[in-house]
């Protein structure tokens, strides 16, 4: 990358970010889905700090024990090191960690993995179109203030508490990443509503043609009537009754993760296709169907995109802002691009790829 360092150099001159890294991240075969997300990852800033910070406070090399979060945080040491303001950098312990902790990434099927194992390595989907919002006015919240108190002490980047109480592990990547979800059900007998929440790191959403991130966020909150065979058992009741259900956002995260299902299986093809709809995403993002929070508002700092016709190959590259530039991350290679570069990546008008 050293032509294309010195140009990206030559690009910003006077305006490149002091203390800032660009570097572009080796392909090791098939890992550009991999070199993506790490870009994502890498300038999803609080995250980062707070990565880098656990890592400086907890590095013992005598009884440290090695997993994804301990070579993520190596990878961001290592950039962020840099002499050098940009270059290329070789992903490999983090990789080859990958592979060992989670077999669907061993062989050149991983482009099409399953939801439950992208959730399990990261955190960040990317087997489909993937966009990182960042709050613009970071919420103070209880769980936070509770999750920083000084009896807690950090382990392999959890937070575990000295008290009696047996709670789940909180990582890094909850503190950030992790938000909350209501779901509703309405019987309409006896107007009783029953509400479940659960926790989700990212939102997976459906896609229409001719949409956008906010008409599609509308709709995974939209009202669904149960009846017919797919009648709600009301406790109250006692017997299967007619209601309507919803999904609502009971507590956004510090960062919004949202991925687009852009394969889908077509019955009639007997295979999964990729859905090539244009669906817009804004710069700015306001959740409008939240509980606790109504002015929950994002701003957009990376997407991670896959390049192809279909679900078994084609290519992942990433777009990153950084100090008001947005950056195009295509594994070795980083350039500047413009803002409006972003469009090109909405999808098009035909059905499918």
């Amino acid at each position: 990358m050293g032509a294309a360092g010195s140009k990206l150099e030559k690009a910003l001159g006077d305006q490149f970010p002091e203390g800032e890294r660009y570097f572009g991240l080796e392909n090791f075969g098939n890992t550009c889905y991999c070199n993506s997300v790490l870009q994502a990852l890498y300038f999803c800033v609080p995250f980062r700090e707070q990565l880098l910070e656990y890592y400086a406070n907890n590095k013992n090399p005598a009884d440290a024990e090695e997993n994804l979060l301990t070579c993520l945080a190596d990878l961001f040491l290592l950039i962020s090191s840099q002499k050098k303001k940009t270059g290329v950098i070789a992903p490999k312990r983090f990789v080859q960690r990958l592979k060992k902790q989670h077999e669907v990434f061993r062989s050149f099927m991983h482009q099409f993995v399953g939801r439950s194992n992208v959730t399990a390595v990261m955190c960040i989907p990317y087997n489909v179109y993937a966009f990182h919002f960042s709050r613009k006015r970071p919420r103070v919240a209880k769980s936070d203030q509770e999750t920083s108190s000084p009896s807690e002490k950090v382990a392999n980047g959890c937070i575990t508490s000295n008290g009696p109480q047996k709670e789940p592990l909180v990582t890094l990547v909850h503190k950030n990443f992790q938000g909350i979800l209501t779901n509703e059900t309405r019987c309409l007998c006896c107007e009783t509503v029953t509400a479940r929440d659960e926790t989700f790191l990212d939102l997976s959403l459906d896609i229409e043609q001719n949409s956008s991130i906010t008409s599609c966020l509308k709709n995974f909150s939209s009202t669904e009537t149960l009846n017919a065979e797919d009648k709600f058992f009301c406790d109250k009741c006692c017997s299967l009754q007619e209601a309507q259900k919803r999904m609502k956002i009971k507590r956004p995260p510090h960062i919004l993760v949202i991925h687009l299902k852009r394969f889908k299986y077509i019955e009639q093809l007997n295979r999964h296709k990729k859905l090539s709809y244009r669906v817009v995403f804004p710069l700015e993002l306001k959740l409008s169907n939240t509980v606790e929070d109504a002015d929950a508002e994002y701003s957009l700092f990376a997407v991670v995109v896959h390049v192809g016709s279909g679900p078994n190959h084609g290519h992942y590259v990433s777009l990153v802002k950084s100090y008001n530039h947005w950056l195009f991350f295509d594994d070795e290679n980083v350039e500047m691009v413009d803002e409006s570069a972003i469009q090109t990546f909405f999808g098009s008008a035909q059905e499918y790829s």
